[in-house]
């Protein structure tokens, strides 16, 4: 199996690159500068994307969308949330998966296993949670998940099956030290539901342990 994996220079990307090439499949992992055994990818970067996607050599099975930023965090609704940080954060957090998708579209057609989407979101981004702070994160996240359900839509008819995923509060420079899991326990629980989705589960929003997520 071919997974492309965007934003896998540390954390969650990396643990998992490091878990499929572990089981046997090739991997071709992204960072946005790349370098270190990873591929260049700025994915809020139109040529970038353009020229990583003719790059890609072969078929993709499962493209991974996991590239993303947490900027806003800590802030406090007096005084922060500045207007450029909403601009990068929706280019990353939210075009930037669909650009991807977009983007390397023909060769998740072309896949022999009928290609997959999985968009590394966040449970922040549920409507049903909304306890406050994180306004910009919690939105990006928010967007992304209606980006992947549409996608599940729009590529039905493909057999392309798209889900959107919580990794858990993990224990990464982003989740911080005092998180709840560790990448490996995350990582292992995403794998299982990256290999259980279908056309039957497409659209799902679930964490790393199979929980449904609200919408």
């Amino acid at each position: 199996m071919h997974v492309v994996i965007t934003g896998a220079s540390r954390g969650i990307g990396e643990g998992l690159a490091r878990r499929f090439r572990d089981r046997g499949d090739r991997v071709t992992a992204t960072s946005t500068k790349g370098g270190d055994g990873l591929v260049a990818l700025d994915v809020t970067q139109p040529d970038s994307i353009k020229a990583f996607a003719e790059a890609v050599e072969g078929p993709v099975d499962l493209l991974i969308c996991n590239a993303g930023v947490y900027l806003d965090k800590g802030q406090a609704l007096e005084g922060g949330f500045d207007a450029a940080t909403w601009a990068q954060t929706m280019a990353v957090n939210v075009a930037g998966p669909f650009l991807s998708v977009q983007a390397l579209l023909p060769k998740l057609r072309a896949s022999a296993l009928a290609g997959k989407v999985a968009i590394i979101a966040s449970a922040m981004g549920s409507q049903a949670r909304a306890p406050g702070g994180s306004y910009i994160y919690r939105a990006s996240k928010a967007a992304v998940v209606n980006v992947g359900r549409n996608l599940a839509a729009d590529l039905a008819a493909d057999g392309i099956a798209v889900g959107v995923y919580h990794p858990g509060w993990v224990q990464t420079d982003m989740g911080g030290a005092g998180a709840d899991i560790d990448t490996a326990t995350s990582t292992a629980g995403l794998i299982r539901r990256f290999d259980a989705l279908s056309p039957a589960t497409t659209g799902c929003f679930e964490a790393w342990d199979g929980a449904p997520i609200p919408f």
